[in-house]
């Protein structure tokens, strides 16, 4: 079965906002886990493609020059246009300055390539002999790193060399084998991939787990398409489980790299997720996201951590522009403790021609029902008042480490080499590797 290129949906959504929506953890990737379970022979799909939507854009100099349309299947709604009037807006709520986009923006042009359809959807874990298969899907925006059942990894336990041609032209391969070295170390994989008879379209997917004698393990996938109308897309995922080299805690980290770009417009997408929990309840988790649309590009970056000890400190950071000169971004950061703790932030907006607009807030928390507010913009408006105000903060995460603990079972279950009597783990207690970089690929930037 050739790699089927008709369903290209990657979604592109961008929102300014005051509070990050949650963190979603879910991720509808991979095959139905019940499908994987039952391992037929053959088992076929029949899957309704989403209908393609179309976006417009239209820019002003308003403070937030954004107005969009979207739609799927036969509805369509328009969202409004939120634009910052200063002399409407309170003092107390002058943060509170929103911008929603689109719910929904698959790549599509007036005549898109991308046109619904039926299709058979085939497993990927077919029997030996038979080929792999691919849903040949891209991965979809703002869905978090997914967990290790939703990718349905398993490895082969046998070296396997193979290839082959469907009945309709199409070639597959698949690999698999075991990389050893030091310390104990070894790398089971699988990989596989194929294309159409004519190369147009073509997929490729790689499944590994890793281990060694200090008790570090790895559960890891990579996969990439593209289709014969030339949107390609890139995924990557991971989950580790590690011994603090310093505090001998145990740790899991879980990442997720995502791109997706469309062969037909200048539009493309990236995000960059990391989770990282130990077993005293310390979280942390981040996110890079950039986008671009035509003549609109757009960047998130935001973070949360936990100490497990009851301190709390999130951010956000967004900003857009257009290729007309015009920029606007918000904002913000909580720090709290024991029911004290601060806010602050900013709403900026920058005309073509240079003019900034900018409003700051703060906010001073001191744990006894009390609460300073006090701000300023640039148009001369000022406050600095103390309210009558309960303190609320999520003082622990929505998803800890008994959550990840729960969810990695297979990660856990990976079993290292036997580890010959007499011989140790060489423990490297040297310097911690640099946080990765949340620097978005060279070819999605904007041109200068």
């Amino acid at each position: 079965m050739a790699a089927s290129p008709g369903g290209f949906t990657a979604q592109l959504n961008f929102k300014l906002g005051r509070r990050p929506g949650g963190y979603p953890m879910g991720n509808q990737l991979g095959l139905d886990l019940e499908v994987r379970k039952r391992r037929r022979l053959r088992v076929e799909a029949t899957s309704d493609r989403v209908g393609t939507s179309r976006i417009s854009c239209c820019c002003s100099d308003s403070v937030v020059p954004i107005r969009r349309s979207s739609g799927s299947g036969k509805s369509i709604k328009k969202s409004e246009d939120w634009r910052f009037d200063p002399n409407k807006s309170s003092h107390s709520h002058s943060h509170r300055v929103r911008v929603h986009a689109s719910p929904a923006l698959p790549f599509a042009s007036p005549q898109s390539p991308f046109v619904s359809k039926k299709e058979k959807i085939y497993p990927r874990c077919t029997p030996r002999n038979s080929g792999p298969q691919s849903r040949d899907t891209p991965p979809r925006r703002d869905t978090g790193i997914a967990n290790e059942k939703d990718w349905g990894i398993s490895l082969l336990n046998e070296n396997v060399n193979e290839s082959g041609t469907n009945e309709d032209g199409s070639t597959w391969y698949r690999e698999s084998g075991e990389d050893l070295g030091e310390n104990g170390y070894r790398c089971r994989w699988t990989r596989m991939g194929g294309q159409s008879h004519d190369g147009s379209s073509e997929w490729k997917e790689t499944w590994w787990e890793k281990s060694d004698w200090t008790g570090y393990k790895e559960l890891g996938v990579e996969k990439s398409g593209r289709n014969a109308e030339g949107d390609s897309w890139w995924e990557t995922w991971q989950e580790n489980l590690h011994q603090d080299e310093w505090s001998n805690l145990a740790r899991i980290e879980r990442s997720a790299q995502k791109q997706a770009k469309s062969g037909t417009e200048n539009a493309g997408w990236y995000e960059k997720w990391w989770e990282k929990y130990d077993a005293k309840g310390w979280t942390e988790k981040k996110a890079y996201k950039y986008g671009r649309l035509n003549e609109q590009s757009w960047w998130e970056k935001w973070g949360e951590q936990y100490d497990g000890r009851g301190s709390v400190l999130k951010w956000t950071d967004k900003w857009a522009e257009t290729v007309l000169g015009t920029k606007w971004g918000d904002k913000w950061e909580d720090k709290f403790f024991a029911g004290i703790g601060s806010r602050q932030g900013e709403t900026w907006h920058v005309t073509p021609g240079g003019e900034r607009w900018s409003r700051t807030w703060g906010e001073e928390h001191f744990g006894n029902g009390k609460v300073h507010k006090y701000g300023k913009s640039t148009t001369g408006e000022s406050w600095d008042i103390v309210v009558d105000e309960e303190t609320y903060y999520e003082a622990e995460p929505h998803y800890g480490w008994a959550d990840v603990v729960g969810d990695s079972s297979q990660l856990l279950s990976i079993e290292p080499r036997e580890r010959p009597p007499g011989v140790y783990p060489n423990l490297d207690f040297g310097s911690s590797p640099p946080p990765p970089s949340d620097d978005s690929p060279e070819d999605l930037l904007p041109s200068q």
